[in-house]
Parts: C-alpha cells; sequence; structure tokens
C-alpha cells in the first residue's frame, strides 16, 4: 500500500518556533510524505531544508519502543510504579525541593501543563525548569520588566509591513529559514531594508544593506547610543512616553555609556542611527545572540526602550520580536514551565495568583511562594545531592547544558533519575535509571504554540509503535500513582487544554495578557478540528497586537523603560586563553541531532564538526585548512576540523553546538562553556567563553564508509548517516600495527574479504571490505588529512564498487561534491560546473538550471558565494 489514497492530516513542524504548518500522508508502511501546509499563516507551504527532510527522520531503528529499568525491559505498570513510589519516598525522606523536573520545548502545552501541575500544585515544589532556560529565558525577563507580562507585541505580518528591519543576534538565515524567506520577499516586493547586529558574519548578512559586527557582548552600549540619538533629535514619542514611566533614567543611563565598547566604527554607528531613526516602520528581531548572555535581559531591555520611547510598537511593521528556537518554547512560557513563573503568565510571588491557581487545581498543598532552582542551578544542585530524584523530559543536557561535563557526572550519580525520550541512543538516556518511551512527532496529538502567539495543533498521522504513550498520559498516571486521582484522571488531551484555557479566564481577571477563555468549552470534535488561532481567545477579541495605544500589565497599566548599562562577558581573555568562544547553531541540524541526523539529506552539508578561525589567526598558528585543532577552555577540551573564513573576526572563533558522544564524542562543544548566568533571567552565556586554540597533530587520520555500524574508538571521530549507510572522519594519535585488522575491528566484519594498499613507511592504506560482491566498507588512512572525494565514496556501499581504492570517480563520471542544497541534494561541483560550463551568473539562474536555492532559500548565500568567487577568477584571468 502507497498511501496515495490515504487522507493527508494537518500538523505542525517539531523544529523552530516559526511554527509552519504541514501536510502529512501515512504511506501505510510506517512512514510519511510531507509537504508545506499552504494555508497555515506561518508559512503558506513554504518548509526550510529540515522540515522538507521531515519523512527521513520516521522509522523504529533507533526507537526506544518498551520502559526500561537499569538498562532491562520491564511493563509500564513496573516501570511507573517506581517512579511514583521513589519520588514519594525521596520527598518524604528529603522534603519536596529534593526533586525536580527537566522538561523541554520538544512537549506539547498539554504534557507541558500537567508536568508544571504535578509539580508545582500536588509535589508543591518550584523545582521545574526546562531547556527553554537555555534559548529565551531573557527575553521573558526583558518582557516582564518593561510590559508587566511576558507578552509578544506584534505579529509574523509586521516582518512584511516594515521597512526597517534589524536583526540582532539572530541568523535568520539558517535558524527560522521560512521567516527569512517572507524578509527577503518584502525586501524585493517593497525595499524593506535589513541590517544584521552580529560579531560573526552569518549566511543572514547576504541580503542585507548593512552588517554591524559589532563586539560580543556589546549589544546594550549600541542600543543605548541609539536611545540617546533618537533623545538629541528629537525623535521622541512624548505622547506615548506618557503611557509609560522610567525614560529619564533610561535616557541618563544610555547617555553615560561608552559606544566605543561595540570596536564599530563612528560611521558605522551614526549611519546605523539615522536609519532607525528616520524610519518609522521599524521591526526588530531578535534572538539568541541576545539572550545568551550574562546581559541578555539588559540587551533585551535596550531594544525595548528604543520602541517604547518612539512608540514603534504593536502597530502593523514595527515593533520588537523574538523569536524562538523550539516549536513550543512559547508554549512551555504560557503553562508556566520555567521555575520562577505560575500558569497563564501568573506571578509566583503574588499570593492571590497562587491562591487562584492553587483553587483550580483543588491542590493539596500550598503552591510555592519562592522560584525553583533554575537549570544551570538544577544541575549543581543534582551535583552536590540537593536534588536526590530528577525526571528529564525530551531534552539531552549532558550535550546541551553548560559545564555538560559536570553535568553528565551529577546525572550519573544522581540516587534516581527517570527519562522520558523516543530513543535510548542519547548522552543522557544512556545514564537514566528508567526510560520511558514516548510517542513522537507524528504520532502525538496536542498544541504548540510559535513565536508570534499562535496556536496550532499537532496531530498524529502515525499509530503510536510498540509501549509508547504520550507524555500527558505518562504524567498522568505517575500523579495518579502518586495519590491524586481525581486532579490526574483525563482520558484526552483536550481535556488538559479545556483546563488550560479556563485557568487562562482566571488569569484574565488578574490582568493578565495570556487569555484563551474562549476556547474553554472546546468540545472534543472542535478540538480536533482546531485552526491555527493567534491568542488572545476571548468573547471579545482575537488576536492581533499589543501596546499600541500603552495598556501594559504593569499597576498602574504603565510600561517601563529601564536604565541599562554595557557590562562585559563574564569571562575575561587572557594570554592562555586569547579567543572569544561563539557557539550557534548550523542549517541542516537540530539541536543534538536526536532526529535529524537520522537523515542522509541533512547530514550531508555539514558532515562533521568544526571550528571557524579567521585567517589570521590561523596563520599564526600554523594551521591549515581541514587541519584538526585543540580547542581548550578553563573546563574541557574539544576536538574539531578547522574551517579558516573571514566570517569571524580576529580573536573569535565559532563553533556549531549540535554534535554530541553519539555523534562525534570530541565535539561536544557546552562542555568548554562556564555556566555563567544572567543575574536577573537565569539564563547561561553560551556566546562568549574564552578559549585557547591550536593544532591538534595527529599520527594518522582516516576517512570511513560503510553500509552498517561503525564503532570508533579513536581520540578523534565523527560520524554522518548516508544514503548507503555511514560515512566517518577519524584520527588518532597512535597508528594501528594493522589496518586491516584495524577495519575488521571498526566495522565488525571478521570474515569480509579484503582489498587492500597499504604502504607502511608512508603511512597509507586504503582497505575495501567486500561481501557478496558487494561493498560492505572501506577505510582511507594517511599521515596527513585523507585526500580523497568523499561524497563520491560515501554513495559506495552496497554496490560492486570497482574502483574504490582510487578514492575517486572514473573519469566519465562527474563527482557532484559536497552538498550545498540539502532540499534538492546539489553539489558544489554540480554548481560549480554550471556556472563555468553553462554561464549561470546568477542565484536565480542556478535555481532555475539546478533547482538549488528554490525550496528554503537557505543556501542561496553559498550559491552566491560560489559566483563571487568564480567572478573574482574570472577578473583574474
Amino acid at each position: 500500500m502507497d498511501g496515495a489514497g490515504l487522507p493527508e492530516t494537518r500538523s505542525t513542524c517539531p523544529y523552530c518556533g516559526v511554527g509552519c504548518g504541514v501536510l502529512l500522508r501515512a504511506d501505510g508502511q510506517g512512514g510519511l510524505s510531507v509537504r508545506g501546509d499552504p494555508d497555515h499563516p506561518a508559512n503558506f507551504g513554504r518548509l526550510c531544508s529540515k522540515g522538507s527532510a521531515l519523512a527521513e527522520t520516521l522509522g523504529l531503528e533507533s526507537r526506544l519502543l518498551a520502559p526500561q529499568i537499569d538498562g532491562q525491559e520491564a511493563d509500564w505498570d513496573a516501570a511507573l510504579q517506581l517512579v511514583a513510589n521513589r519520588f514519594k519516598q525521596t520527598i518524604a525522606e528529603h522534603g519536596r525541593d529534593s526533586v525536580a523536573f527537566y522538561v523541554s520545548g520538544q512537549m506539547l502545552t498539554e504534557d507541558y501543563y500537567l508536568a508544571n501541575k504535578l509539580m508545582k500544585g500536588f509535589i508543591g515544589s518550584a523545582n521545574i525548569d526546562t531547556n527553554s532556560r537555555l534559548c529565551m529565558a531573557s527575553t521573558v525577563a526583558g518582557h516582564r520588566r518593561a510590559f508587566g507580562t511576558d507578552t509578544v507585541p506584534g505579529t509574523y505580518e509586521d516582518i512584511e509591513e516594515a521597512d526597517l528591519v534589524v536583526l540582532v543576534g539572530s541568523n535568520l538565515a539558517w535558524c527560522h529559514p521560512v521567516l527569512n524567506q517572507r524578509l527577503l520577499a518584502a525586501k524585493k516586493a517593497r525595499g524593506t531594508r535589513i541590517v544584521v547586529v552580529d560579531p560573526r558574519r552569518t549566511a543572514s548578512c547576504d541580503g542585507a544593506d548593512m552588517h554591524l559586527a559589532l563586539a560580543p557582548g556589546s549589544d546594550v552600549a549600541l542600543f543605548n547610543r541609539l536611545l540617546s540619538d533618537l533623545a538629541k533629535h528629537g525623535a521622541i514619542d512624548h505622547d506615548y512616553l506618557a503611557r509609560t514611566e522610567g525614560f529619564d533614567a533610561a535616557l541618563a543611563a544610555a547617555e553615560a555609556d561608552d559606544v566605543a565598547v561595540t570596536g564599530l566604527q563612528e560611521a558605522e554607528i551614526a549611519a546605523f542611527c539615522d536609519l532607525w531613526r528616520t524610519t518609522e516602520k521599524v521591526v526588530t528581531i531578535f534572538s539568541q545572540g541576545v539572550n545568551q548572555s550574562t546581559s541578555g535581559s539588559d540587551k533585551v531591555n535596550a531594544i525595548l526602550n528604543c520602541h517604547l520611547a518612539t512608540g514603534r510598537i504593536g502597530r502593523p511593521g514595527m515593533g520588537p520580536l523574538s523569536v524562538t528556537g523550539q516549536p513550543n518554547a512559547m508554549g512551555g512560557r504560557e503553562v508556566g514551565g520555567l521555575a520562577n513563573m505560575l500558569a497563564c503568565h501568573l506571578d509566583l510571588e503574588n499570593p492571590d495568583h497562587r491562591a487562584a491557581v492553587r483553587d483550580c487545581w483543588d491542590a493539596p498543598t500550598d503552591i510555592p511562594d519562592a522560584p525553583g532552582l533554575k537549570a544551570v542551578d538544577m544541575f549543581r544542585a543534582v551535583g552536590d545531592g540537593r536534588i536526590k530524584a530528577l525526571w528529564i523530559i525530551h531534552t539531552n543536557p549532558v550535550v546541551s547544558m553548560p559545564e555538560a561535563d559536570l553535568v553528565r557526572d551529577a546525572i550519573a550519580a544522581c540516587p534516581f533519575t527517570v527519562v522520558s525520550d523516543i530513543t535510548a541512543a542519547t548522552d543522557t538516556a544512556r545514564l537514566a535509571d528508567v526510560l520511558l518511551p514516548a510517542t513522537a512527532w507524528g504520532e502525538k496529538d496536542g498544541t504548540v504554540t510559535n513565536s508570534d502567539r499562535t496556536i496550532s495543533r499537532q496531530r498524529a498521522a502515525l499509530p503510536a509503535p510498540g509501549n509508547t504513550r504520550p507524555d500527558w498520559a505518562i504524567l498522568a498516571e505517575v500523579g495518579q500513582r502518586m495519590g491524586w486521582t481525581k486532579a490526574f484522571d483525563y482520558e484526552t488531551p483536550a481535556e488538559i487544554f479545556r483546563e488550560h484555557a479556563a485557568l487562562s479566564g482566571i488569569a484574565a481577571k488578574f490582568g493578565r495578557d495570556f487569555d484563551i477563555s474562549g476556547l474553554a468549552a472546546l468540545g472534543d470534535a472542535a478540538y480536533e478540528q482546531l485552526e491555527p488561532v493567534r491568542w488572545p481567545v476571548t468573547a471579545e477579541r482575537q488576536g492581533g497586537r499589543f501596546f499600541a495605544e500603552g495598556g501594559f500589565f504593569h499597576p498602574g497599566g504603565k510600561g517601563r523603560l529601564l536604565p541599562v548599562r554595557h557590562r562585559p562577558p563574564a569571562a575575561r581573555t587572557e594570554p592562555r586563553y586569547p579567543f572569544r568562544l561563539n557557539t550557534g547553531r548550523v542549517r541542516d541540524q537540530w539541536h543534538t541531532m536526536t532526529r535529524t541526523a537520522l537523515s542522509p539529506k541533512l547530514s550531508a552539508h555539514l558532515a562533521e564538526p568544526f571550528l571557524e578561525i579567521h585567517p589570521t589567526d590561523a596563520t599564526l598558528l600554523q594551521i591549515l585548512p581541514a587541519d584538526l585543532v585543540e580547542v581548550q577552555s578553563p573546563l574541557a577540551t574539544a576536538i574539531l576540523r578547522a574551517r579558516i573564513t573571514d566570517a569571524v573576526q580576529p580573536g573569535q572563533v565559532f563553533a556549531s553546538m549540535h554534535w554530541t558522544g553519539e555523534t562525534a564524542p570530541s565535539a561536544r562543544i557546552d562542555a568548554l562553556v562556564p555556566g555563567a548566568t544572567d543575574p536577573v533571567s537565569g539564563q547561561p552565556e553560551s556566546k562568549a567563553s574564552v578559549v585557547a586554540v591550536r593544532p591538534y597533530r595527529a599520527a594518522w587520520y582516516g576517512f570511513a564508509v560503510s553500509r552498517g555500524e561503525m564503532k570508533p574508538d579513536s581520540a578523534y571521530w565523527a560520524r554522518a548517516r548516508t544514503g548507503t549507510g555511514y560515512r566517518a572522519e577519524l584520527a588518532g594519535a597512535v597508528a594501528a600495527d594493522n589496518w586491516e585488522e584495524e577495519a575488521r575491528r571498526l566495522f565488525d566484519l571478521p570474515d569480509a574479504v579484503a582489498v587492500s594498499f597499504q604502504d607502511a613507511g608512508r603511512g597509507l592504506a586504503r582497505i575495501a571490505l567486500m561481501q557478496d560482491g558487494h561493498l560492505a566498507a572501506a577505510l582511507f588512512v594517511a599521515k596527513t588529512p585523507v585526500a580523497v572525494m568523499r561524497d563520491y565514496l560515501a554513495t559506495l556501499p552496497g554496490t560492486d564498487a570497482p574502483n574504490v581504492l582510487s578514492g575517486r570517480p572514473s573519469a566519465d563520471m562527474p563527482d557532484p561534491g559536497p552538498v550545498l542544497c540539502s532540499c534538492f541534494g546539489v553539489g558544489v561541483n554540480t554548481i560549480l560546473r554550471g556556472i563555468e560550463n553553462d554561464g549561470l551568473s546568477s542565484v536565480d539562474a542556478v535555481g532555475a538550471a539546478l533547482q538549488a536555492g528554490t525550496n528554503c532559500g537557505s543556501c542561496q548565500p553559498e550559491i552566491a558565494a560560489l559566483l563571487s568567487a568564480a567572478q573574482v577568477r574570472e577578473a583574474a584571468e
């Protein structure tokens, strides 16, 4: 059965906070076809490379399908009773605050709601935090300080109505590609100008009119200068300021700041201020470069100050817009998933708010009156023994948390750790005492909220495999087994949604912004058919913008401008650690790659971890292209592949945060990042650590391809999925005595037929292992980085591979080169041949001829770079 006659299911993409709608059609064999939903207001049918490849990430190969206790398969009754008993016992012996939940923006709102209800309402502790603490906690703090609640004022439509869009610490082209497509379409249609504020030149700079490569952590000084400039030139909206307070103090602080710390030229700063001041319709989009800082909350408020001072907020085409990193970071904020919040944007510190939530839930204990442990402090408490029972849901803190090695050691030593996930093959899941198998995207049913307050349904298009269960059902049964049967007696996620919506109506009576009480009576059938809807949703109002006329949520109804001053990053460079380390995402991978690493298409673009370093620094350190480098911080050391580029400034380096102990153990970059946090938000500083960099002089380098799994154990290895199996980069300090034996061990092929070439004197070895006349695996070894055509070799396992040992295709078989366009699998060499042989002279021409760049568009900057380089070569000739 091919599924062609089966209906499509409307759902939502599980990646970033854009919240794209997708249409899913089951194929009748456990798979899905995926396409963009043309009617969803977030994407109107567009999908990025990750969304387009969702079908490749399905399957049961790596799924956790039954509970496990101490590594042994168990039934649900035994597993859930053990979880309930151990949590009850720990609370009885050590108190409520001896237990904690660490949850995730991968959870649906209904799951999130129950986790918060169980911990804060019934266990009676605020020790529930989320990996969204690493993503947007500083935005929450900034919003609450300025607006009185965590309110996103504007909408995605503002991007298309703005005359100027400023991207601050946001690589929109790679991290939120569909929004970037909307922005570039606006630029093309109506001339929208774009400014990028980022220490690093990213793909987002390709479409920008101005790039301000400011010093890391200096955003406050830049926006303070902007505020001073607005006041100096009479661009303040005094009528709007009457709806706010704090302007004089904010301006005094701004005028006392020193913009020189940005490292920008005065002419650059003046041009930016002039453009911002003289353009009324300004949208400022900000993301992790703002949030992930020890001054992140102040950065947010410095941006908000400028919009409030000019009244450029809450009207079409103007306002601040925080874009979140996870599909349901907003939903987690709405249900109180952070340790310092209550559900429905109520305040934990407010006794009336606490009483209202307790009464709604009919909770048996007082709601905690003080924040619980935020993420960094939570894992430190696990490490020092204050937390004795821990439940981690859909996140991988052993990789993603700062101080990752300390987090790993803390979890390993915790007396009782539960992990709910879809796979046992994560760094964190391997440390669990109890593993609970959850349903995955495509099987789950509930709601998520995107970055502009749009609530969308995630719907199941596939049956739950094995003994997997939805997260809400797991949490509800544990709550019942802990003694709260009535409070956690749910049959469907629709029941939970109705309760959440009803509580939002209670919150609205306290003057809160989040109100979806208009959905509180939604029946099961209506919930099933729920269309995307932007909150608030009440009898009087649906969606829209906030604050055009004021109407803030502080007592008295006024917004607040805050006096903020530049503070440098917590870590200071010094001779021993002279480089500033920036971390972030790459285009085609997601978080710790639990899902995206399953896709050959997504793994083909950047197949191993890398360190971007400026050519000047590389020359001084004698680092050559493709060398391995050792990166050392005061906490740990990593080994990465050098990527020499002027996209980073001298003295700065960049590494992505995706690779794990499962894919590249030496590249767990967050092990190098200290746990310094913003004093207001508790968000860690992930973009300004200090490190030393030096060449890693391996005794040997290797490249491997195989049809089956590999078992590398060298000092450096990085493994990626291919269409025919796997590929890996390898390097080590000690060469093997017998490379054929090592190849058999690496690939677990003791009886395969070996075809080999070895030159011990030159340190060369090439071994092909054949089974039934087809290539099962091949290993290439040299004393320097191996010179073979990797993308060609990755296609050979499972074929007769007649010329495998040459490492390159025959003359009549052109090599497509490394994949540049993941959506259509177009390689660099294919594009270069089109430029050189067919006269392709523009990005549009390349797209028309080869399709590259015509889907999500996030590879267009790289195509433009190839065209530019070709034009330079042509001019030189």
